[in-house]
């Protein structure tokens, strides 16, 4: 049952047709017969996942059962910290950075009863390109077509069965673009939703965390586990944490879906917006009122993001760069392009930055959703991809339809949406308010349950 959806597993095992140590070495032989090619896991952790699985397996034997996780294999973006596990951030120089701590997203998952097959490989730093001594994860549709970036480790190992589910990180689009390559499903939530305790950070003010998983739903389960108020990370926010399953069924009949059309067809391959206008449709369908909107010029913050991240991974970086700038690879650029930013450009920045943000919740106040694409590129290849990110003005533009709402710390869902004629997965996102990640997850539920492109596996 490796192309199980996350909650399908949890109730195979809540009903003990498969037990959790079963599950786990199933996934972990699936691991060693695919991953060689595939490259999706930074680190597996075998011993500490069958422990855990056993554990699990006599606690839900006693009757203990903690809930959908409990007994499920899942994996992690090699960013967040595990206590005994190295962490290493994709980057050489913390090849053997052990952590004696686990990170709260990580800890909140093992409460909950999750099993961690290991961790997920990721670009250098969790900015675009991979460092040079590590290979970069393979896309399971077809190897030379994009994976993702950052968190292609977790698009990769989720989509090819390797794992339940997984988490991310978005800074500029990291859960969004590998969700999008990959075909899966992933929530990006709204800023401050989730902690980032323990958590390597790229830029701290824009760094989410989300799962990224096979459905709407499985993204509500992790979610549910690892959100909340977190002492350890100040920035946390204290709103309650809902069920975001509750409302599952109830639909869309009556939400009010905004689309521009200038802002989602403008520079985008057709197969995109076709995507794009066929999941609108669908929608309408089922009772959602889909109407044109305009939304909030991005040009200005789009730029303003470049400057942001920069300046914020030079912060970062501080304790080892420039001191050991030899063991760095491409994110070296990047850091100096941030120590090389002025003050003034820095507030410019911040300025275009809650102008934005401001605009776009007034938007929100005449619509519920809003209905964009992933990216504007289909069937892009890993030689696009390095031609296309080598110039900020490339990069920028493959951002167009990310960075304004990492910006904004809006929450986000990405939901596979067709294939292209090459057979590549295609997607689209609906972006909320902030906090309203339970219509999000309900929304693509409703999506979900009337199409099933989440339901198609690149592998037997």
């Amino acid at each position: 049952m490796y192309y199980a959806t996350l909650l399908e597993a949890a109730d195979a095992v809540r009903s003990r047709n498969v037990s959790p140590v079963e599950l786990t070495r199933g996934l972990l032989e699936r691991i060693d017969l695919l991953d060689l090619s595939l490259h999706s896991y930074a680190t597996v952790t075998p011993e500490l996942a069958l422990a855990q699985a056993s554990q699990a397996e006599k606690e839900i034997t006693a009757g203990r059962y903690r809930g959908p996780l409990h007994g499920i294999p899942i994996a992690v973006k090699d960013i967040c910290n595990t206590a005994g596990v190295v962490t290493a951030a994709g980057m050489a120089i913390h090849a053997d950075n052990v952590p004696d701590h686990d990170a709260t997203v990580v800890k909140r998952l093992l409460d909950a009863g999750a099993v961690l097959l290991g961790k997920l490989q990721l670009t250098e730093g969790a900015f675009v390109s991979h460092h040079p001594k590590i290979t970069p994860p393979r896309n399971p549709w077809n190897a030379e077509y994009y994976a993702g970036a950052s968190s292609s480790g977790s698009g990769v190992a989720t989509a090819a069965g390797l794992c339940f589910g997984s988490l991310g990180s978005d800074t500029g689009g990291s859960i969004r673009f590998p969700c999008s390559a990959n075909g899966i499903t992933g929530l990006k939530p709204t800023w401050g939703r989730v902690s980032r305790h323990g958590v390597f950070a790229l830029a701290e003010s824009l760094d989410h965390i989300g799962p990224m998983t096979r459905s709407a739903a499985d993204a509500g389960v992790m979610l549910g586990a690892i959100a909340g108020r977190d002492p350890n990370d100040a920035t946390t926010l204290a709103a309650p944490v809902p069920d975001y399953l509750a409302e599952l069924d109830v639909g869309v009949r009556g939400l009010r879906i905004g689309v521009d059309a200038a802002y989602n067809e403008t520079g985008s391959d057709p197969a995109i917006v076709a995507t794009v206008l066929e999941a609108g449709r669908v929608l309408e369908n089922l009772g959602a009122s889909v109407r044109e909107v305009k939304l909030p010029d991005p040009a200005a913050v789009m730029a303003a993001w470049g400057s942001y991240c920069a300046v914020e991974t030079a912060i970062a970086h501080e304790a080892t760069y420039p001191a050991r700038w030899s063991e760095y690879g491409g994110l070296a650029k990047l850091i100096d392009a941030g120590r090389a930013v002025s003050g003034v450009e820095v507030m410019k920045a911040h300025h275009e930055r809650l102008a934005f943000t401001g605009a776009l919740a007034a938007l929100f106040s005449e619509i519920d959703l809003l209905l964009i694409p992933t990216q504007p590129l289909a069937d892009f290849t890993i030689a696009q991809e390095k031609e296309l990110f080598a110039t900020a003005e490339g990069l920028a533009g493959f951002l167009r339809f990310t960075t304004p709402f990492d910006m904004s710390g809006s929450p986000t869902i990405t939901l596979p949406g067709g294939f292209t004629a090459k057979g590549l997965p295609l997607s689209f996102q609906l972006v909320g308010r902030h906090l309203d990640e339970a219509l999000l997850v309900r929304a693509g539920h409703a999506y979900q349950q009337a199409t099933d492109w989440h339901c198609k596996h690149p592998l037997p």
